[in-house]
């Protein structure tokens, strides 16, 4: 199939298509995505505030299954008389049954939190809003594909859902859910809309579901008229805080919004919700369900936390080496606050013997993943990373965390919600996990007692010398 026809299948399928971006963007190239990352090697986590659209896709294309949420979920319902429901299986939703073979087909069993939630509302007759927080991992796309796949009249032919996602990469994510939950719908179609795929103007496109970036979706539905909008009975918005993070997006998504009917049922998605997000969100969803996640208190206590002191950069690897040596059958994770030291330790450890993965961020996603996956199957025993190649990742058998420097935002400030995540990657499912930061000058150690005053928390100083002390303390 050539690059301007996407539609002729069952699922179109996208092939390689041109794309003009500037520098340090996504660069969709093809099916297989590749993604820039500027590549000055002396900016720290917090400047190489790293693209969040890169981020978002690496966690889609690592994650195989659902991740356990422990967090709580809070629903605020538009209106507060009426009952709230939740459900613990598919079957109560009632659905076509083409759709419960798509869900089980796609190995969910019973719904995540977010979806025991969510899918009353999302298919309710007649329809409800909703503003939806989400991380990667917890079903939130496969919810509202539901939704979407839910609503489509397959006899109409013309599109009926319209899914904005912010980038090429993104929106050939979502696709991949809605051909697998689709599947036992042969007559449901879906187009793309996103740069590259050309059709010739005057013409209405004929599928159900179209899924696109905001600019190209805003010009079917203006410019070039491929799509009416007020024959649109589903909106989605997904990542709505990488959406506003893109420049353009936020407006283009709003006019959007304001060419389809009123009785559109309108739903939002985002990891985060800071308030740049709540207003996006408002703007485009009106009289909104709310469906929050409540932040449990993360507790250290099943994790040993530890300091060395150290005079230099070389003493600080001397200590590291001496503390892998006594702990060789776990996996460690090794936090640098650079791309330029994580790749001199990455070198080092390797001239060492260890078997060490770099994750940085000058590779393109689909090597970010593939190092992950090495590391999850044990392949490679250490990783070492900066904390933004590294957030939201999960690997289950992590039981040492090193900051090999401690983790402070652009003031030079300590970085606690880091810290916390960082040494919160073990010690996990009740398992003791040890965490150790080096400590190589008066800053530094400055930085780790305001850490301490922050959580309440003392931590031990360690010497890297004594080996039992190390052996004990690590098993």
């Amino acid at each position: 199939m050539s690059a301007p026809d996407l539609r002729a299948s069952k699922f179109s399928q996208l092939r390689p298509c041109a794309v003009t971006v500037k520098p340090g963007t996504l660069e969709p190239r093809s099916r297989n995505c590749v993604i820039k990352t500027n590549a000055t090697p002396e900016k720290t986590d917090e400047e190489e505030k790293e693209d969040r659209a890169a981020q978002s896709l690496l966690n889609k294309l690592i994650r195989s299954n659902l991740v356990d949420n422990t967090n709580q979920v809070e629903v605020l319902q538009r209106d507060p008389s009426s009952p709230l429901y939740s459900v613990k299986s598919f079957e109560e939703l009632r659905m076509k049954p083409q759709l419960l073979q798509g869900v089980y087909a796609m190995g969910f069993n019973r719904p995540s939190k977010i979806q025991e939630n969510a899918l009353p509302m999302m298919l309710a007759e007649p329809p409800q809003n909703l503003i939806a927080q989400s991380q990667s991992g917890t079903g939130k796309t496969a919810a509202f594909v539901l939704a979407m796949l839910s609503r489509v009249e397959p006899a109409e032919r013309y599109p009926q859902c319209l899914c904005l996602s912010p980038t090429y990469e993104l929106a050939l994510q979502t696709g991949k859910v809605i051909e697998q939950m689709g599947k036992f719908h042969p007559e449901l179609k879906l187009a793309y809309a996103v740069r590259g795929n050309k059709l010739e103007r005057g013409q209405k496109i004929s599928e159900h579901i179209v899924i696109g970036t905001p600019g190209t979706v805003l010009d079917w539905c203006s410019k070039l008229k491929f799509i009416d909008p007020k024959k649109i009975k589903v909106f989605v918005l997904d990542e709505a805080d990488v959406m506003i993070a893109t420049q353009g997006h936020q407006d283009q998504s709003i006019r959007i919004q304001r060419m389809l009917p009123r009785n559109c049922q309108m739903l939002l998605f985002s990891a985060t919700f800071e308030d740049s997000v709540w207003k996006f969100a408002q703007k485009v969803v009106p009289d909104p369900n709310i469906i929050k996640l409540k932040r449990e208190e993360e507790t250290l206590d099943t994790i040993k936390q530890y300091y060395v002191l150290c005079n230099s950069r070389d003493e600080k690897f001397q200590a590291l080496c001496n503390i892998y040596g006594a702990i060789t059958i776990a996996q460690a994770m090794i936090f640098c606050h650079t791309r330029k030291t994580a790749s001199w330790l990455a070198a080092e450890l390797s001239k060492e013997g260890h078997q060490v993965a770099l994750l940085s961020g000058e590779m393109v996603v689909e090597q970010r993943a593939a190092v992950i996956e090495r590391f999850r199957e044990g392949k490679e025993k250490v990783l070492v990373t900066t904390n933004v190649c590294a957030r939201g990742i999960d690997v289950e058998q992590v039981s040492v965390v090193i900051n090999f420097d401690l983790p402070v935002d652009k003031d030079g400030n300590p970085d606690n919600e880091t810290y916390l995540h960082r040494i919160g990657r073990t010690g996990r499912f009740g398992k003791r996990g040890l965490a150790v930061n080096m400590v190589d000058s008066k800053h530094s150690m400055n930085i780790l007692n305001r850490i301490q005053e922050h959580f309440n928390k003392k931590i031990e100083r360690l010497d890297t010398d004594d080996l039992d002390e190390i052996e004990k303390i690590a098993n």
